[in-house]
């Protein structure tokens, strides 16, 4: 049930076994229905989560209804909104299920807990803090330098097993387009090659 997300925090730090028993024990596991949300912007963020299977995205919606989509969670991401999380204030941005998805969610108190007992789990966490504030980064400076070709061909480098998974109007609004842009774009960048 815990192989995926022990596999991943091995590949960056090791835990003894009784150390893995504390930290699955912490854990709840949760099931989220496609179109089901995990965390609804201005409501309270109390977890962090992983995705053990499914596919969530993260987004906001701007003062006229426009959804922007900031990111894509599939099998073996960590998410949560931040803010809310880190600061329990209630959550800028919305994570909703794409696809029937399970996630292990790790409640604020017991996370705090946790790196006290077991210190090397922070440093796992600020691992894969600051590579997600890389990726964003990243993103920030594409989206302010790159046109809408580049941006999809950086999006398909990233996420490579998410462009079948994924509707042509979630990926349009993750590249910041309209789902019709998207489409001739695409057939622009297959005449090309």
């Amino acid at each position: 049930m815990y192989s995926l997300i022990l596999k991943n925090i091995a590949r960056h730090v090791q835990l003894t076994a009784e150390e893995e028993t504390y930290f699955t024990s912490l854990l709840v596991a949760k099931r989220v229905r496609k179109k089901q949300f995990l965390i609804v912007a201005g409501e309270e963020c109390r977890y962090e989560y992983f995705v053990n299977k499914g596919c969530l995205k993260q987004y906001y919606l701007d003062d006229k209804g426009q959804e922007h989509i900031l990111s894509f969670a599939p099998e073996e991401w960590w998410i949560s909104d931040m803010y809310g999380f880190i600061n329990q204030q209630p959550a800028l941005t919305t994570i909703e299920a794409l696809e029937d998805t399970e996630v292990f969610a790790i409640e604020k108190s017991k996370f705090e807990e946790l790196v006290q007992q077991i210190p090397c789990i922070e440093r796992f966490f600020r691992i894969i803090l600051q590579r997600a504030l890389v990726s964003h980064q990243r993103r920030i400076i594409e989206s302010m330098s790159l046109g809408s070709a580049g941006r999809y061909k950086n999006f398909v480098q990233q996420y490579p097993s998410l462009e079948q998974r994924l509707s042509q109007r979630q990926i349009a609004f993750y590249l910041g387009v309209t789902p019709e842009s998207l489409s001739r774009m695409k057939a622009g960048l297959v005449k090309s090659h």
